[in-house]
């Protein structure tokens, strides 16, 4: 078994794990297992957005109201965007796509901005 290609002896595992799926029926349960594993995804980027701000959060705290409101705007944009994402199959497909995508860039650019100005120091 060593001597076999590593790429070629992953596709045969693949193939192993395909091949028990199908003659055990275990697609309802490899969806479920999908969907939960769904969930701990979402939970995990959730997680870990709220460690990022809880680290800086004195930080925001010292910025002016607008500034906030646009970088829990964008985050709240996001996480909504990506929530539906996740809950419904929200991108389906061809213009749901480019808008999910765009949303997500639009959220971002505006927090990045706001973090720029709030650390330009005049310059």
């Amino acid at each position: 078994m060593s001597r076999i290609n590593p790429t070629v002896r992953g596709f045969l595992i693949i193939f192993a794990i395909a091949g028990v799926i199908t003659a055990l029926s275990l697609e309802p349960t490899l969806t479920a297992l999908f969907f939960l594993v769904r969930i701990a995804f979402f939970l995990a980027i959730a997680f870990f957005i709220y460690l990022v701000w809880r680290e800086r959060r004195e930080e925001i705290g010292g910025w002016p109201t607008r500034a906030k409101l646009v970088l829990y705007g964008g985050a709240a944009l996001a996480v909504v965007n990506l929530g539906l994402a996740f809950a419904i199959d929200y991108p389906s497909g061809g213009l749901e796509v480019v808008i999910f995508i765009a949303v997500l860039v639009a959220a971002a650019f505006s927090m990045w901005r706001v973090w720029r100005d709030q650390h330009s120091y005049g310059y």
